[in-house]
């Protein structure tokens, strides 16, 4: 790859800096060096311009949705991704071997570190993304304060010095008063990032930050910024080109997180004046001049609720996983854009070209529990069922039925995106297709996005950073299955029964005088978060037609109904009122989509030997795996004695650190695993014995 001599890019209150000029280069066929949707999303666009793509695959990612999708694919190492997807020198010489002409990073893994840039830059493979001196200008947030600090874009007050001891630092916290914000120099994504209210506080969270930050990026350093309370995270999209160009696409709001972590994004930010949407965009197109970039970026701000004061917060160089919404609001491919101006070429557009239309929001999909504080997770997708794609819909995904999530990896599953002329058709297009995303195997959060979505103070735009934690009680309270759940439970229970009778011998009917049509009762069981619930079905005639008790036979419900086992669609009538909804059952579980999200049922053998079975209470003598994960830090062993709120085990999964505490006094009775081994979720950690 040439490049032509450099010159000076200059612009008002910004320091001069030197930024390579491009030659035009055809790129014909790149390798991306990432997995999951990204992989997927960055394949779609490549195939569009007629650019081959050249996949790459963990031994745990053998048979990825992405691997298919590609026109080559390498497997580049074990399921860590220490071991495979950042593993640089790999993939450059894959990248050579191949005849790739560049390589996309997508986000995540090797896309902001400006090592892995150099390195393509030296094998004459072009990077799809910002110089590498860019990269590490805003990769190190201390050194990104200070020249934007030059440039004239306001940041928060702090300490951003080299003295790291815990002496200084405690020192300086003093100095900024609390709250502070404890946040890893090379951090991204909430992780190495602690909220200390106190003064006693500070140390096991600085202790906490270090250790998470150098498991994610391999430093520990850290950063101490007053943590300002009430407000928002709005970012804007920037795009540079090798020619001195630079525009922005509008903003997006991002504020409404859980662990640090965005969860549901929209664009444009929300009640916004014009004139200050102008200057944002201004100030992130300043920013990305300041340190000579070029490619897809985005500079993060802190809002002020009240009074809409913003101060820079960091710059992302790479394509953010939000993308899509600022896609739907332009009309533009950033990913186009992307292999275009890497390969030389100059914006195809001025500022003032830019058009914004409508309003579009994202939502993340995870595998997650978000009643168990939004623990992450893992395990096989039994059934998925996705909205329709469409000019206003998009689902952006790496994965299918019956893939697996895995415990190596981002809990991602998916991105539904939607676009309407304004927010509120926005919005209640994306509560409609929420309805739709169907999925059973694992726990999900999109119950959850449902409640966020129709929450009265997120519909009407009041959105914040500490909106979850300020609404979690309206936002987490637990559901208890309503009669319609259970009597559409019961009727799928009874059909599929049927269905088994008709076409085959039915292994669950314990002596054949028992079979369906003969019945003109039957009792039927089910579990709901180790709550029980039951229904008396009685049969009416063959057409499908019966009466349901939920209540122990004080009031009946009419009911017809008729199931499509092949597209687990059951349509349903409760006293006159029409129903259709997706169903999944298998041995164990009932899932029913109903109107409020899923309701996932547990199935007793119960129902099938006509016999009652009192299952046996879980013993409490023990600390057992929230999730599936890593055990990394065992703080006890064999013959210990712990009191309550002791630290037992840490578990990472997910890239996430997860501090388990003893929940009673105790003495330690059997350690059955040793730190470093994977364990599966429930998988006993700790056996104890009560201490008398």
């Amino acid at each position: 790859m040439n490049f032509l001599p450099t010159f000076s890019l200059k612009c008002p209150l910004v320091p001069t800096f030197s930024c390579p000029v491009r030659l035009k280069s055809t790129i014909d066929k790149i390798l991306i060096a990432n997995r999951g949707e990204i992989a997927c999303r960055i394949i779609k666009t490549a195939r569009k311009l007629g650019v081959q793509t050249v996949a790459v695959y963990s031994e745990a990612d053998r048979d990825s949705l992405h691997v298919t999708l590609a026109n080559e694919a390498y497997e580049i190492g074990p399921a860590p991704a220490a071991q495979s997807y950042l593993v640089g020198s790999k993939l450059l010489n894959l990248a050579k071997l191949a005849k790739c002409q560049a390589i996309h990073p997508g986000y995540g893994f090797l896309s902001e570190n400006a090592e892995f840039a150099e390195a393509c830059h030296g094998e004459d493979v072009i990077f799809i993304g910002p110089p590498a001196s860019a990269i590490r200008d805003m990769g190190i947030k201390s050194t990104s304060k200070r020249i934007m600090q030059q440039a004239g874009v306001p940041i928060i007050g702090g300490y951003h010095g080299e003295d790291q001891s815990n002496e200084n630092l405690r020192e300086e916290a003093r100095k900024i008063g609390y709250p502070i914000m404890i946040k890893a120099v090379k951090g991204g994504g909430g992780k190495g990032m602690r909220i200390v209210h106190r003064e006693e506080d500070f140390e096991q969270a600085l202790r906490s930050a270090r250790t998470e930050s150098q498991k994610s990026f391999g430093d520990s350093a850290v950063l101490l910024e007053k943590y300002l309370e009430e407000t928002r995270h709005v970012e804007v999209q920037v795009f540079a080109d090798s020619h001195g160009n630079a525009v922005h696409l509008y903003e997006r709001d991002c504020s409404v997180q859980r662990r640090h972590q965005k969860i549901i994004e929209e664009a444009p930010a929300p009640g916004l004046p014009s004139d200050l949407r102008a200057e944002l965009g201004t100030a992130a197109v300043r920013a990305a001049k300041a340190v000579g970039y070029v490619g897809a970026g985005t500079v993060e701000f802190i809002l002020d609720k009240k009074n809409l004061a913003f101060h820079f917060m960091e710059m992302n160089t790479r394509l953010q996983v939000e993308h899509p919404i600022t896609e739907m609001i332009t009309g533009i491919d950033l990913v186009d854009w992307q292999i275009k101006i890497a390969s030389g070429e100059e914006l195809p557009v001025k500022q003032e070209d830019i058009p914004l239309m409508g309003h579009a929001f994202e939502a993340r999909i995870y595998a997650e529990n978000p009643m168990a504080g939004f623990l992450p997770g893992a395990g096989k997708l039994e059934f998925l069922s996705s909205p329709k794609v469409n000019t206003d819909v998009r689902v952006e995904t790496g994965v299918r039925e019956g893939d697996e999530v895995s415990v190596h990896y981002d809990p991602m599953i998916a991105k539904l995106v939607v676009w309407g002329r304004d927010r509120q058709e926005s919005l209640t297009k994306l509560s409609a297709k929420l309805l739709e995303y169907n999925i059973v195997g694992l726990e999900t959060n999109i119950n959850f996005l449902l409640q966020l979505a129709n929450h009265p103070e997120f519909q009407a735009a009041n959105v914040y950073t500490d909106f979850i934690k300020d609404h979690q009680e309206a936002l987490l309270k637990p559901y208890k299955p309503v009669k319609e759940d259970l009597i559409m439970a019961s009727v799928v229970l009874i059909l599929e029964e049927k269905s088994h009778e008709t076409h085959q011998y039915n292994p669950f009917v314990v002596e054949s005088n028992f079979r369906l049509n003969h019945l003109y009762e039957r009792k039927l069981k089910f579990t709901f978060q180790e709550e029980n619930f039951g229904s008396i079905v009685r049969f009416i005639d063959s057409k499908d037609n019966y009466e349901i008790s939920c209540d122990d036979g004080q009031t009946w419900d009419s009911v017809s109904a008729s199931f499509n086992l092949m597209e687990h669609t059951l349509n349903c009538s409760i006293n006159g009122h029409r129903l259709q909804t997706k169903v999944f059952k298998n041995q164990e579980r009932l899932a029913v989509f109903g109107v409020k999200g899923k309701v996932e049922f547990g199935i007793p053998s119960s129902n099938y030997n006509l016999e009652d079975r009192d299952s046996e209470l879980e013993s409490s003598n023990k600390a057992v795996a929230p999730m599936p994960g890593i055990l990394d830090k065992l703080f006890v062993k064999v013959g210990d004695s712990v009191q309550k709120g002791d630290p037992l085990f840490v578990l990472i999964a997910m890239k996430m650190e997860h501090l388990v505490k003893a929940s009673k006094d105790a003495k330690i009775a059997n350690v059955p695993f040793k730190a470093g081994e994977s364990v599966p979720k429930d998988a006993t950690i700790i056996q104890f014995e009560t201490v008398s």
